[in-house]
């Protein structure tokens, strides 16, 4: 049997909304009918059009059209599990101008034997509600020390009068110490609401880092770049370098350059094993903004047999 993609057909991503399904329907009816169109096709796009709006445009055949179609492999004939329809049981009446007659037997297979056209409901369809995706933006000190936030999600929500709403829900969120950027947070049953009883569905929290104005991070490692001067990195001195727990000693070797990377072992995101924080130099000189200090700079171009370029090309 041949597998219909009722979205396809009507031009629509999986994720539509009512409205965008009543929208696609009315444009495309338009468009085939067959007393109006000029399409070759029009008859028949127009069943088409027809039995897809009959079961998009229902939520509870929509959800099992949904959980059936996400089962069906592309090449291969395309057959309800057997038994499927057991607890499927859907409201009937309110046919598009397409009569049931003309329903594909892909629309008979699925809802041929549960359909009733009396509108009445002999049991229940429970389906689970959907599992929505969101992103959470944390600072990195959250992640260091663990933390919890308070979250303001727009999420869909079930009417009574089957139609889908957004609705603001207020959550306060635990995040975990050593959450890396890119992880996800889950909050079972915190989605989309079940539809006929059925279990609501899960959230899940993508976390993602703010900007901050010292460290860069990278998984549970943080990168900072510390300012030193010329003579601390020439000598060598031991100074204070900044970590997420708090200013530690951190030893510069003599001869450093910018760029040189030091590492602070176990001081990056908590974890098993913790990140690393990696110090990256960068050597900053002093202004020459006195006539004294004019003077010091005078003197060193005369003692140091140094050119910086040396090791370039010439050309």
């Amino acid at each position: 049997m041949e597998y219909k993609d009722y979205y396809k057909i009507m031009g629509l991503p999986r994720d539509a909304s009512q409205e965008d399904i009543k929208r696609a329907y009315r444009k495309l009816a338009r468009k085939y009918h067959p007393d109006v169109s000029k399409e070759a096709n029009a008859e028949e796009r127009f069943k088409e059009l027809g039995e897809a709006y009959e079961v998009l445009r229902d939520p509870e055949k929509r959800a099992a059209y949904d959980q059936l179609g996400s089962q069906w492999q592309s090449g291969q004939e395309f057959r309800p599990p057997p038994g499927w329809e057991q607890g499927f049981e859907f409201r009937g009446g309110g046919y598009t101008e397409a009569g049931a007659e003309h329903f594909s037997d892909f629309f008979e297979s699925l809802f041929g034997g549960g359909f009733r056209t009396t509108g009445q409901r002999r049991g229940g369809f429970a389906a689970r509600g959907e599992d929505i995706h969101a992103r959470l933006r944390i600072r990195l000190e959250d992640s260091y020390h663990g933390a919890t936030r308070t979250l303001n999600l727009q999420v869909p929500e079930h009417r009574p009068d089957g139609r889908i709403e957004m609705r603001t829900r207020t959550l306060n969120v635990r995040i975990p110490r050593g959450v890396t950027e890119g992880q996800r947070i889950r909050l079972s049953g915190q989605g989309g609401a079940g539809i006929g009883g059925g279990a609501n569905g899960d959230l899940y929290l993508e976390v993602e880092f703010e900007p901050h104005p010292l460290y860069r991070v990278e998984g549970r490692d943080i990168y900072i770049d510390l300012p030193v001067a010329p003579w601390e990195a020439a000598l060598g001195a031991t100074i204070k370098a900044p970590t997420p727990g708090g200013a530690v000693d951190l030893k510069i070797p003599p001869g450093s350059q910018t760029g040189r990377k030091l590492r602070l072992k176990g001081r990056g995101l908590p974890g098993t094993p913790p990140g690393d924080e990696y110090v990256v130099l960068r050597i900053v000189t002093p202004p020459a903004d006195t006539e004294e200090a004019r003077k010091l700079y005078r003197e060193m171009a005369d003692k140091f047999d140094f050119d910086p370029r040396a090791q370039m090309p010439r050309g």
